[in-house]
């Protein structure tokens, strides 16, 4: 065999080598659902993490609170990263055959009550209208905060699926109107107070920590999970991203970004 031909052969081996591996590094993949803000830019963040570990991230991004669980229970995700408990348990008492299991606790964003009428929780009068988001476990959840924030009292403060049925006092006689989560921003000059989900107020530019009226603290038992099918809720794949998102690196990435407003949950 000639020196060139074992040069030529050599090279190939060489490229067929170094394939396998690309090959072999990039054998993971995972397609996960979530809303833009801040669940998109965390996964965002931590794509270039998992790379490094040997899997590709591809991220779906709706921004609705249905399709997230609908598609990972139909396949075609493995899994969403959006919700929290009280949401997850409405949703699968609502579904049939629910196939997702939560994998991590990730991050708490505080819901707050915004106004662009009114300075503080005072000078709310009698008659207002208040928006707040209409899906069962964030509805109860907007309940319980204006009850802690001394707007209504409510019969159990304890009742996370509290609705509006359960409000014993309405001093102020406020007009409660419940509307899909994602047009309470928009809605924020039509009415006098509106409870807002955070990722939603973040999109809007709002700042929780600033503009709000009132906000749940950091003890708000409503930690966003990541959430897989059930039959890959233990694969390595998922357990490299549910490391990755409870890593130092997004502790700090939390902080310095979204500056309280979003709290790391682990």
């Amino acid at each position: 065999m000639s020196f060139t031909l074992r040069k030529l052969l050599a090279a190939a081996l060489g490229t067929l080598t170094l394939a396998a591996g690309t090959a072999a590094v990039a054998a993971d993949r995972l397609v996960i659902a979530a809303t833009p803000v801040p669940h998109a830019e965390i996964l965002e963040f931590v794509k270039p993490m998992l790379a490094k570990e040997g899997v590709e991230l591809e991220i779906k991004v709706f921004t609705d609170y249905v399709q997230p669980s609908m598609q990972t229970n139909e396949k075609r995700v493995d899994g969403n990263f959006f919700l929290h408990q009280p949401y997850l348990d409405a949703f699968k008492q609502k579904q049939k055959n629910d196939i997702q299991t939560v994998v991590a606790k990730v991050h708490v964003e505080p819901l707050g009550a915004y106004s662009a009428k009114h300075k503080s929780v005072a000078a709310i009068p009698e008659g207002a209208t208040v928006a707040i988001p209409n899906d069962p476990s964030n509805s109860g959840r907007a309940l319980l905060l204006m009850a802690r924030n001394g707007l209504i009292t409510l019969k159990d403060l304890n009742n996370i699926s509290a609705t509006q049925k359960d409000i014993a006092d309405n001093p102020k006689k406020l007009k409660i109107r419940e509307l899909e989560a994602a047009t309470l921003p928009r809605v924020l000059n039509q009415v006098d107070l509106a409870v807002i989900n955070t990722n939603y107020a973040i999109e809007a530019k709002l700042n929780p920590v600033k503009d709000s009226l009132f906000i749940e603290d950091a003890t708000s038992p409503y930690a966003n999970l990541l959430v897989a099918r059930e039959d890959n809720a233990t694969s390595p794949a998922i357990k490299k991203l549910a490391a990755a998102l409870n890593s130092p690196e997004v502790r700090q990435f939390l902080s310095d970004k979204y500056q309280g407003a979003v709290v790391p949950a682990f």
